[in-house]
């Protein structure tokens, strides 16, 4: 048992190139995990869907188990919103096939939690110039599509019924972004108490994450790195003093970092 600890921590955290595969792999089961749901949240249930649920359903379960293992405070680890939207989604693959395809959805919130896991963060900045420079760029990008999606999802399923399948899908994902962009045609509306305030809360908080890409893509670019002498954490990719104190810096470049 001590073994497999110890095995399984050098793989989440540790910093060797194993390690780091092991995480860039954990990020592709994400991607087509994703994919998955955004597909099967649209498509009748079926016994080939609830096997395919089922293997998902314990791939997600034993990276949980192995997360809460390693972890040093289990109990915070446990309060964690991405832990408990693992459960959720364990639970709903593996214990409520019925209701799988919709509540599964919510594990598309994992690839924001992969994104933002501090390795993983560590090993693209020192790997990837591209992510330095884009960084805020690629995190907001993240935070909408995922809001995007979680959002339509939670349209269909509130709006549509399953026979409407993949159109029925595509209506919602219309109405989502129109509402989330203000547009608004008026073609799909929301005629109940609680699709309005879906709405509402659609308009508002989607807004809020464009504005935040936009900002992202548009504004000068600029690296994450903290400055030893004043804390200043944001500098631009080339700079080798800090513009706060004139203190040096030791920005990582694709040179440097080869070496």
């Amino acid at each position: 048992m001590e073994r497999l600890h110890r095995t399984l921590r050098l793989l989440y955290t540790g910093r060797s190139q194993r390690a780091r595969r092991f995480r860039y792999w954990l990020i592709a089961f994400d991607a087509v995990s994703i994919l998955y749901f955004i597909v099967a949240a649209a498509l009748p249930g079926s016994p080939g869907l609830m096997v395919v649920n089922t293997i998902f359903g314990v791939l997600i379960l034993l990276d949980l188990s192995a997360r809460l293992l390693i972890s040093e405070n289990r109990r915070r680890e446990l309060t964690r919103i991405y832990t408990l939207a693992d459960i959720i989604v364990v639970g709903t693959l593996l214990f409520a096939p019925f209701f799988a395809q919709n509540l599964a959805f919510l594990r598309i919130l994992r690839a924001l939690r992969l994104i933002r896991a501090y390795h993983l963060m560590s090993d693209l900045r020192r790997e990837s110039l591209f992510f330095r420079r884009h960084e805020d760029a690629i995190l907001a990008a993240i935070n909408l599509f995922v809001f995007v999606f979680v959002t339509t999802s939670a349209v269909f399923v509130l709006t549509f019924s399953e026979g409407d399948g993949i159109a029925g899908y595509i209506d919602a994902l219309y109405f989502t972004v129109a509402t989330l962009t203000t547009t608004g045609f008026g073609d799909i509306t929301m005629t109940t108490p609680g699709g309005k305030l879906l709405a509402v809360f659609i308009m508002v908080v989607g807004v809020a994450l464009f504005v935040q890409l936009a900002r992202a893509i548009f504004q000068p670019s600029k690296i994450r790195y903290k400055c030893e002498e004043c804390g200043l954490s944001r500098h631009e990719p080339d700079a080798i003093h800090c513009k706060h104190c004139g203190a040096p810096l030791k920005i990582e470049t694709e040179g440097t970092a080869s070496l």
